[in-house]
């Protein structure tokens, strides 16, 4: 097998297990808070709110794949590698290694910076009216606070270290999370 192959495969079970252990992590502690609570444990919800799961989570999976269009896994797999290398050895976010890929501002980022973290924000929450999990919806106010006070500001300084100006401006046009229509790139 190719180096570059097995470079990947590495780098593909490292972020891949990175991720898995976050998103468990964060999903097991809302189903302790939500049973430390008395919660019930599923909400009887109605028809509509269980379709417009469906939709939401149909519309999550959509995102993600027109951000492969622009991104390809493999980049976003090496990435998301260097990226959890940095924040969990505590390197400084502007130690550049590992991240070769260009800033890329069409398709889904044309419109949020972070696109597959509202994609898996919008998967996370259809899966959480569809079931009607009463920790699956805590769950996801947990994965929404590591994407907006501890991923994201961390990727965005190591973005800002990669891509300087080009990335300030960037970032000053374009919507965090929620492609808000009247803040986007021309």
């Amino acid at each position: 097998m190719p180096d570059s192959i097995k470079s990947l495969l590495k780098a593909a079970l490292a972020a891949g297990t990175a991720i898995g252990l976050i998103v468990l992590g964060l999903f097991t502690l809302a189903g302790v808070i939500t049973g430390l609570l008395g919660l019930p444990v599923r909400l009887d919800l109605p028809q509509v709110p269980r379709l417009m799961g469906a939709a939401l989570l149909l519309a999550g999976l959509g995102l993600a794949l027109w951000l492969f269009k622009y991104r390809s896994p493999q980049t976003m797999i090496v990435s998301t590698y260097y990226t959890f290398v940095k924040m969990f050895t505590r390197a400084h976010a502007s130690k550049l290694e590992g991240r070769t890929e260009p800033l890329v501002v069409n398709g889904p980022q044309k419109y949020v910076r972070n696109p597959l973290y509202l994609a898996a924000t919008s998967i996370f929450l259809g899966w959480a009216f569809i079931t009607g999990s009463t920790s699956s919806f805590v769950g996801v106010g947990f994965v929404l606070l590591w994407f907006r006070f501890v991923q994201i500001p961390f990727e965005e300084k190591e973005l800002q270290a990669i891509f300087g100006d080009q990335y300030s401006r960037y970032s000053k046009e374009v919507p965090m999370l929620i492609p808000f229509p009247n803040r986007r790139l021309r």
